[in-house]
């Protein structure tokens, strides 16, 4: 549907509905079309006063939509008025609503306004990370930066987790200001980087290194460089941190486990106590392994395939090299079926050790156990990244201590097959933001990705101070 260029009057309206295939939607796809067309408000709004009149009402998602044109257009008056409608006519509304209006005003000079209503929001639920960025955003084109940094961290304390969009925001708005405050803010934001192991895209890359060069009186200078397989940056010499745990941090990160994730708050949800206990007695009947496999994640692999056929290819692509195997299995796998071939099973079985858990049991637990209790040479393979768990953990220490067990132990099963088990790692050198105090460090990539993602830059920006 077209919409057309100037208002209509009722009749017009109505003749052009009369026209349309669905005239029960015509509203609806009309005002669709206008968004899309970024049509003139005053059309739009001489089709909600046409609906009023002929239905004496507007429903809720055509209020939603003109609300949208508004916001798109930065018709600041138009949007307060929506809003006052849509309170008065539905007390409480969406987040869908609450989106919209807060980005809308916090794009005006009404900015305040939307942090007014971001409160109003709290009252009723968790606020979305858009209505906490619209306000960020807004705070910081203000130069008020104490503000954007109270509800960034009042963000993440609700774990509603920033995009790199408003972290690129806080160094872009920075610039050239000054403040000990404000640079360990920044410097902060930096941590959560490293922390969480999020590598910023070229463009998040440049706004920190303009940020560094504009501190007055800061000195720093920042060079683009690809760091040695030593692990030595070319252009300041300096060393990176080792990528391996040593064997302290190593024994440390495993009692932390194992008493924060296995023994702790999540490991009973779908695993019961008696069959956590069989597991262990025959993990310690057993140790060490060389490699703990998830059978049913590396199961599904390959789609087309016998889920039994994806697994017997692992075990035997991993039994060549005389590694010692643990499968994590479920019951189910022993009911000879399409996808799990009782033969197949077992000469599987002769080649590694298996243990099968109730169907409904969560493996994590029992993956995290073996692997850890077998000692540091033991990898793990998986095409999870254990998230949740990485959350269990109390602190900032372990959580990268996790991480970077991680990034060596655990093998990405769909990578396997391609490469027949590479040992990694790749680097000797840790791929995280890291900092002595008068260098930073900070891998980045080539362009942007939401996606999580495992894949390691060669590309680091090294910034100094002169």
């Amino acid at each position: 549907v077209q919409p057309p260029e100037k208002p209509l009057q009722a009749e017009e309206w109505d003749r052009l509905r009369e026209s349309f295939q669905s005239p029960e939607i015509f509203e609806e796809v009309m005002f669709n079309s206008m968004v899309r067309c970024n049509s003139p408000i005053d059309v739009a709004k001489s089709l909600l006063t046409h609906v009023a009149k002929s239905n004496g009402d507007i429903a809720y998602n055509l209020l939603l939509k003109y609300l949208a044109l508004c916001v798109q257009q930065g018709q600041t008056s138009e949007i307060r008025d929506v809003y006052d409608i849509m309170k008065i006519r539905f007390r409480i509304l969406e987040s869908g609503a609450y989106n919209l209006v807060i980005k809308g005003l916090s794009n005006s000079d009404q900015w305040r306004m939307g942090l007014t209503l971001l409160e109003e929001v709290k009252k009723i639920m968790i606020p979305s990370r858009t209505n906490y960025e619209s306000c960020i955003k807004a705070a910081s084109r203000h130069q008020e930066m104490n503000l954007a940094f109270e509800l960034y961290h009042e963000m993440l304390a609700k774990d509603v987790v920033p995009t790199l969009d408003v972290l690129q925001a806080f160094f872009d708005f920075s610039r050239g200001m000054k403040g000990a405050e404000l640079q360990k803010e920044l410097f902060g934001i930096l941590l959560y980087l490293r922390e969480n192991q999020i590598y910023p895209h070229k463009t998040f890359m440049r706004s920190i290194k303009l940020w560094f060069e504009s501190i007055p009186g800061g000195n720093w200078r920042g060079h683009l460089t690809n760091i040695k397989d030593s692990g030595l940056c070319p252009v300041c010499n300096h060393q990176l941190e080792d990528s391996d745990l040593t064997e302290e941090e190593y024994n440390n990160l495993r009692e932390r486990i194992i008493r924060d994730v296995i023994h702790g708050t999540d490991t009973f949800r779908k695993t019961s106590p008696q069959e956590f206990e069989a597991f262990q007695t025959f993990v310690e009947n057993r140790l060490p392994f060389d490699i703990v496999i998830d059978g049913l994640n590396v199961s599904h692999i390959k789609p087309r395939r016998m889920q039994c056929e994806n697994l017997f290819d692992a075990v035997n692509c991993l039994a060549k090299e005389n590694a010692r195997l643990l499968v994590l299995g479920r019951k189910h796998m022993l009911i000879n079926s399409s996808n799990w071939k009782r033969e197949v099973m077992k000469e599987m079985q002769n080649k590694a050790d298996f243990f099968f858990a109730e169907n409904i049991s969560e493996d994590d637990a029992f993956l995290l156990y073996a692997t850890l209790r077998s000692g540091k040479h033991c990898k793990f393979v998986t095409r999870d990244f254990l998230r949740d768990h990485k959350a269990c953990l109390s602190d900032s220490l372990t959580r990268h201590l996790f991480r970077k067990w991680q990034l060596i132990y655990r093998v990405n099963s769909k990578k396997m097959f391609l490469s027949l088990f590479i040992q990694q790692p790749a680097f000797s050198y840790d791929c995280v933001v890291q900092t002595t105090g008068d260098t930073w460090h900070i891998p980045y990539k080539d362009s942007f990705e939401e996606k999580y993602s495992y894949q390691v830059p060669r590309k680091w920006l090294c910034i100094q101070q002169q």
